[in-house]
C-alpha cells in the first residue's frame, strides 16, 4: 500500500507531468481532455473521478482502438489501462485510490437530515449505537429497542397494504443520490393502482432483514425496503429495493424480491420506482413474493 507521503510525491510529479509541453502534446493517448489541463492552476488538479473511464483508454498506438473501446463501453472493469501488476500506470493508480476513497465514504458517512427531512420521513434506529458497531455487529442492525418500536406504533398507519421504508445500510451515498427520484415515483404509481401505502420513515444503521421487523409491526400486506448496497469501485451510488409479502422476522431470503443496481449508471432511480410500484401490485394480486412471484 502507498503511504500517504509516497502519495504527495506522486501527485507533485503528475503535476509536474501536466504542466509540461510534452504531456499536452500526448493528452489524446493518455485519455485526458485539454479542458483538464487548462483547469490546472495554483498547483490543483481536476476531480479525476469525473474522468468517464468507459470512454478512456490509456494503451498508447491500440491496433484497434475503435473495437477496444466499445468493449469498455460495455463494462466498468478497469480493462485498457496499458500496464499492470505491479507497474501500472500512475494514473490508474491515482484513479484506483480515488474511487476508493469514494466507497469509503459512501460506508462511513451519514444520510444527511436535511434529506430525511425534505423527504418527510421519521428517523428509527436499530440497536447500533454506532457506524463502527453498524459495520462489525449485522445482528444489531436486524433489530431494534423497544423504544424505536413504540415510535413506529405511534406516527405509522397501521395495517397498510404497501410499507415503505429507507434505510442507509452500507451506502448512505446511494440513498442521497436516488431516493429525491425514486420515493415519489413509488408513491404515484402505488396511487395510480389504488393501492394504500403507509407512512414512509428512515431506519438509520438499518440491514435488510431490519425490515421483516417493520412489517410485524405495521402489520402491512408487503414491505418495501430501499436501501443503499455495498459500495465497489465502479459506484458508490447503488441501491437496492428488497420486498417482501407478510415478511416475518426470521423468514428465509427466498422469500424476498430484489430490484438491484439503482443508480445513474445502472437502473435509473426514476425507471426503478415505475418498475418497483408494477411489482408491489402484482406481489398483492398473487399474495406472493420472492422465488413464488411469477413476473
Amino acid at each position: 500500500m502507498v503511504s500517504e507521503k509516497e502519495l504527495k510525491v506522486i501527485i507533485e510529479q503528475v503535476l509536474s507531468e501536466m504542466k509540461s509541453k510534452d504531456f499536452t502534446e500526448s493528452k489524446k493517448d493518455t485519455g485526458v481532455s485539454q479542458s483538464a489541463v487548462d483547469h490546472i492552476e495554483d498547483n490543483e488538479l481536476s476531480d479525476i473521478t469525473m474522468v468517464d473511464m468507459r470512454k478512456q483508454l490509456l494503451v498508447p498506438n491500440p491496433e484497434n482502438g475503435e473495437d477496444y473501446l466499445q468493449m469498455k463501453a460495455k463494462t466498468s472493469a478497469r480493462i485498457g489501462v496499458w500496464r499492470a501488476g505491479p507497474r501500472y500506470k500512475t494514473q490508474t493508480l491515482l484513479r484506483f485510490r480515488a474511487d476508493h476513497a469514494v466507497a469509503m465514504d459512501a460506508v462511513f458517512t451519514d444520510v444527511s437530515e436535511e434529506i430525511i427531512a425534505e423527504m418527510n420521513l421519521f428517523t428509527v434506529k436499530t440497536k447500533c449505537k454506532d457506524k463502527d458497531e453498524y459495520l462489525t455487529r449485522p445482528d444489531l442492525g436486524r433489530k431494534f429497542d423497544d423504544e424505536e418500536v413504540a415510535v413506529m406504533k405511534e406516527k405509522c398507519k397501521m395495517n397498510p397494504q404497501v410499507q415503505v421504508v429507507v434505510a442507509d445500510g452500507l451506502s448512505s451515498t446511494a440513498i442521497e443520490a436516488n431516493i429525491r427520484d425514486i420515493l415519489p415515483v413509488i408513491f404515484q404509481g402505488l396511487e395510480g393502482y389504488g393501492i394504500k401505502a403507509g407512512t414512509p420513515f428512515f431506519i438509520k444503521y438499518g440491514r435488510v432483514p431490519s425490515m421483516d421487523v417493520v412489517s410485524e409491526v405495521t402489520g402491512a400486506d408487503i414491505t418495501c425496503l430501499l436501501v443503499g448496497e455495498r459500495p465497489g469501485l465502479a459506484t458508490g451510488e447503488s441501491m437496492s429495493a428488497y420486498i417482501a409479502y407478510k415478511g416475518t422476522v426470521g423468514m428465509p431470503e427466498a422469500r424476498r424480491t430484489v430490484v438491484s443496481n439503482i443508480h445513474q449508471g445502472g437502473t435509473a432511480a426514476v425507471e426503478a420506482g415505475a418498475h418497483i410500484a408494477h411489482i408491489l401490485k402484482e406481489m398483492l394480486d398473487q399474495k406472493k413474493s420472492g422465488l413464488e412471484l411469477q413476473l
